[in-house]
C-alpha cells in the first residue's frame, strides 16, 4: 500500500485544523521560533511563510530546529501512526479488507487494533469501510443505468452483500432512492419559531428537512413518488421538539435523523456538529478535518446540501478569509444564530 505525500497546500490545511490523523505524517518547523510541532499542536498558529514542513523529526532535527516541549512530536505513539494507515488503505482500497489483514500492515493484534480504531472513531474498521461504500454506492446510483450496476462500481461483492448493508444506511431501499422515494411515506409539519416559520419532513427513520420560508413544494420535488403527507400528533411532537432545538441551539440535541450524503459529505457534517456553539471553522479545515484537505470547494457543497438546517449546524461554517459567507436561509439568520450559540 502507496502512502502519497502531502502537498505543502494539504500540510497547511491540516495545521490549520489541528488534524490528530496527521500526527506522525509530518511535522512543522517553525522558523522564527526554532521548533517543531504535531499537525495537532494546540500551540497558537505562526505565520504560513514562517513554516516549513518536514516527513519526520529527524528530518526537521537536522536543520537546527528541536521539538515542541508542548506537543513533544517526536513522542508520536505508536497507535496514532497504526490508524493513520488504517484510514489510508481503507480509504485507497477498491476491495474489502479484513481486519486481519489491517491488523498484518499495523503489526497489531486483531483484537487490539479494534479496540483503538473504534475508541479513536466511535465506530469498527467494517463499518467505517462500509461508510466508504455507501457514499460511492450514492454517487454511482446518481450515473449508473441499473441498481444492480451501481452496487458493482461502488465496490459490493454482489447484490446480496449491498442489501444486507444498504438499508439501515440509506434509511430506504435503493430503488425507492433512486426513483424518487418511490413507496416511502414522508410526512411534514410547520412550526413557528425564534427564526421564523420552520418546515419540517420526516421519514419513519428520523428528520429528513428542516427549513425556512419553504413549505411541501421542495420536497415534492426531491421525492415526486414518495407519499407526502401533513403530520399528525406523532409529527405535532416530534416538530415541537424541533422547535425547542431551534430556539436553543447552543444546546445539544437527542433528535432522531435521516441523514443521506455521500461518505465526505456525511463526515463534514459530522465536523460541524463537532464545532463548538458559537465558534465557527472554515472549509478548509473541513475540508481537512473530514479527511480530504484538498476537498474545500467539497466541503463547501456539503454544507449546501446538508438539508437539516441547525440540527446540523452548517451555520457555523465560514470563508478562507473568515467572512461569514453565504447561509441558505440568509445571512441575517446565520449572523443570530451564533449570536444566540455565544450567550449575546
Amino acid at each position: 500500500m502507496s502512502t502519497k505525500p502531502l502537498t505543502d497546500d494539504e500540510a497547511w490545511s491540516a495545521v490549520l485544523s489541528r488534524d490528530r490523523r496527521m500526527d506522525g505524517r509530518f511535522v512543522t518547523g517553525v522558523l522564527t521560533t526554532g521548533i517543531y510541532c504535531r499537525p495537532s499542536c494546540a500551540a497558537r498558529h505562526p505565520k504560513r511563510e514562517n513554516v516549513r514542513f518536514f516527513a519526520n523529526g529527524p528530518d526537521a532535527a537536522a536543520t537546527g530546529l528541536r521539538p515542541c516541549l508542548r506537543c513533544k512530536p517526536d513522542e508520536v505513539g505508536r497507535d496514532e501512526a497504526a490508524l493513520a494507515l488504517c484510514y489510508r488503505m481503507l480509504a485507497e482500497s477498491e476491495d474489502a479488507l479484513s481486519l486481519d489483514g489491517l491488523a498484518e500492515a499495523t503489526g497489531y493484534s486483531p483484537f487490539h487494533l479494534h479496540r483503538i480504531f473504534k475508541r479513536a472513531t466511535g465506530i469498527t474498521p467494517a463499518a467505517y469501510a462500509r461508510a466508504l461504500r455507501a457514499g460511492r454506492l450514492k454517487e454511482a446510483l446518481g450515473g449508473s443505468a441499473s441498481v444492480t450496476d451501481a452496487i458493482y462500481a461502488a465496490g459490493y461483492s454482489g447484490s446480496s452483500r449491498f442489501y444486507a448493508e444498504a438499508k439501515e444506511r440509506l434509511g430506504m431501499n435503493p430503488s425507492a432512492w433512486r426513483n424518487g422515494g418511490k413507496g416511502e411515506t414522508i410526512r411534514w409539519a410547520t412550526a413557528e419559531t425564534a427564526l421564523g416559520t420552520m418546515f419540517l419532513a420526516a421519514t419513519d427513520k428520523g428528520i429528513c428537512r428542516l427549513s425556512f420560508d419553504e413549505d411541501e413544494t421542495a420536497l415534492r420535488a426531491r421525492f415526486p413518488y414518495a407519499a407526502i403527507e401533513e403530520g399528525g400528533a406523532a409529527m405535532a411532537a416530534l416538530a415541537e421538539r424541533a422547535v425547542a432545538a431551534v430556539n436553543a441551539p447552543e444546546k445539544p440535541h437527542d433528535l432522531p435523523l435521516d441523514v443521506r450524503g455521500t461518505a465526505f459529505q456525511e463526515a463534514v457534517w459530522r465536523e460541524l456538529s463537532r464545532i463548538p456553539p458559537g465558534e465557527t471553522l472554515s472549509y478548509a479545515a473541513l475540508a481537512a478535518r473530514a479527511g480530504n484537505p484538498k476537498a474545500v470547494r467539497a466541503a463547501g457543497t456539503a454544507c449546501g446540501a446538508n438539508q437539516i438546517a441547525i440540527l446540523i449546524p452548517c451555520h457555523r461554517a465560514k470563508r478562507g478569509d473568515g467572512t461569514l459567507g453565504g447561509y441558505a436561509y440568509g445571512l441575517e439568520r446565520k449572523v443570530k444564530l451564533l449570536q444566540k450559540e455565544k450567550g449575546q
